[in-house]
């Protein structure tokens, strides 16, 4: 993944075409792509400044914390449901998931569902 490029030197392309360079001649002179120096350029005039967008953080799990309840409430009936038998019941309700998601579900909000066979007490 790329990294992001300071805000210093956006501001030095900003400034450049600001000052009645192309958005391509202040790239070539900055060295950063002209397609970059156009988005910078339109950031600014939209925001004031052309300020990096966020990086990094979820942005997909919004869709099944939606369903958390219903998720939760399938468990408390049915403690040993699969997690693509939870895939399929989440489909039924029109939400389309991955097994990972669903995983990642139980993980975040610590719920385990491992199967423990009943032993013998020991004395």
């Amino acid at each position: 993944m790329a990294r992001t490029l300071s805000q210093d030197l956006r501001d030095r392309v900003i400034a450049a075409i600001g000052g009645g360079m192309s958005c391509r001649s202040a790239a070539v002179h900055f060295g950063v792509s002209a397609s970059s120096a156009i988005r910078w350029r339109q950031r600014a005039l939209e925001h004031g400044q052309a300020v990096a967008k966020p990086r990094g953080g979820d942005r997909h799990s919004g869709r099944i914390e939606a369903h958390g309840g219903f998720i939760r409430e399938l468990i408390a009936e049915q403690g040993d449901m699969t997690l693509v038998e939870i895939q399929a019941r989440l489909m039924e309700r029109g939400t389309s998931v991955g097994i990972g998601t669903v995983h990642r579900f139980f993980k975040r909000h610590g719920i385990t569902r491992k199967k423990r066979m009943a032993r013998p007490v020991c004395k």
